[in-house]
């Protein structure tokens, strides 16, 4: 199962990102070097919202599609 997320970060910008492990994944965006280097910078992070996927190329297609999509677009989302 892969898992798509939407991380709200301290200084109220949007990261997007995939991963097999939600609980992991926010653990090491929060506390680690295992993070992107976007979040390090900005922590903490929030998630505030995910979607479920059956394979991986199913959740980067959408990870794309969001990630093209405009910050308003992105909040109407969530």
């Amino acid at each position: 199962m892969y898992y798509l997320y939407i991380l709200k970060c301290a200084d109220d910008t949007l990261y997007t990102g995939i991963t097999t492990d939600l609980k992991r994944r926010l653990k090491e965006h929060n506390s680690s070097s295992l993070g992107a280097k976007y979040t390090a910078a900005r922590r903490p992070v929030e998630m505030v919202y995910t979607q479920e996927f059956g394979d991986r190329s199913s959740a980067s297609k959408q990870e794309h599609l969001i990630k093209s999509l405009s910050r308003t677009d992105k909040l109407k989302l969530i």
